[in-house]
């Protein structure tokens, strides 16, 4: 008999362990949209952090903004039977289409930052990233308050092909429809696909065509750091409000030397951190929301410091 129980300790002990050490040596596999972003490097950072906080194995690839080859980096990583897949989407539109991928491997899927465009998301798969829509609403909102709400705007957008382009462009312009701000109009809006290099292109275009504007909505930080060299060259950034999103570094160093005059704070860190502690969770076989929303920050020349080393 003591014999049989201590079979069955050690048994119990052999599970333990094993249960054990798959746990700790969960593999994550990480497609991102693209590697060479100032966001995207701070939630990739946040990712590998976690992960390593978390003894898990985070393997990261980059799409390079291309979706054939972003849905090769997922067969790759499905064909290696990885534990949970995290995605940061190149086309958001796409996303039925990866999400019937993982789902019929049986593979827990983790969207972030970039909202998937199903309706719905299906049992394992779930969606770690912030409102848009806040976004651009608190962007021209506080555009709109620094005009006395009145004045010509032109709008930096991002990719064409992301959800959060379409609805922090769409938000920022609801808000011109509203009493307080009926005297903002938007002159034109063209897309610089988060680039600080392309932003800087079109607002030279724009300043030599002979465009006439107050403000500059961007829907990100990059675009608007693009937008405020293309304003200096032309000694126009005097008179004229330039506000981003993100709340990056470089954003907030130009809002101290009074270049940039309103941001808006997405928490890079909490969105990857919570996307890989989803992925573990979902691989341990454990329920987690389908979405999990990170609150948008309103950041100006006020309460800057309170956002200092956050992004």
């Amino acid at each position: 008999m003591k014999r049989l129980t201590k079979l069955a300790c050690s048994l119990a002990l052999v599970s333990l362990s094993a249960t054990a050490i798959s746990a700790s040596a969960a593999t994550i596999g990480v497609t991102m949209n693209r590697f060479n972003d100032t966001f995207a490097a701070l939630l990739r950072n946040s990712m590998k952090q976690e992960g390593a906080a978390k003894g898990a194995n985070v393997e990261f690839e980059d799409a390079q903004q291309d979706i054939g080859r972003q849905i090769s980096q997922i067969q790759n990583f499905i064909a290696q039977k990885v534990d949970a897949i995290v995605v940061a989407l190149v086309d958001t539109d796409v996303s039925p289409k990866i999400t019937k991928m993982a789902t019929a491997a049986g593979i827990p899927l983790v969207y972030v930052n970039l909202k998937p465009a199903d309706p719905t998301l299906p049992p394992k798969v779930t969606f770690v990233g912030s409102k848009e829509s806040e976004a651009g609403k608190l962007e021209m909102s506080e555009v709109c308050r620094l005009l006395g709400g009145k004045g010509d705007v032109v709008i930096l957008m991002g990719d064409l092909s992301h959800e959060a382009t379409r609805e922090r462009t769409q938000s920022a312009e609801d808000v011109t429809k509203t009493p307080a701000c009926q005297g903002i109009k938007v002159v034109d809006k063209q897309s610089a696909k988060w680039s600080r290099t392309a932003a800087q292109d079109l607002m030279t275009n724009w300043l030599s065509s002979g465009t006439q504007f107050n403000a500059v909505v961007a829907n990100n930080d990059e675009m608007a750091l693009g937008a405020i060299q293309a304003l200096k060259a032309a000694k126009r950034l005097n008179g004229t409000v330039v506000a981003g999103i993100d709340a990056t570094s470089d954003a907030l160093a130009a809002m101290k030397a009074g270049e940039l005059k309103a941001t808006v704070f997405q928490d890079a860190s909490g969105q990857g951190k919570g996307a890989i502690d989803a992925a573990l969770s979902l691989a341990h076989g454990e329920n987690v929301p389908s979405v999990t929303y990170l609150p948008f920050q309103l950041v100006t020349p006020a309460n800057r410091q309170q956002f200092a080393g956050r992004n």
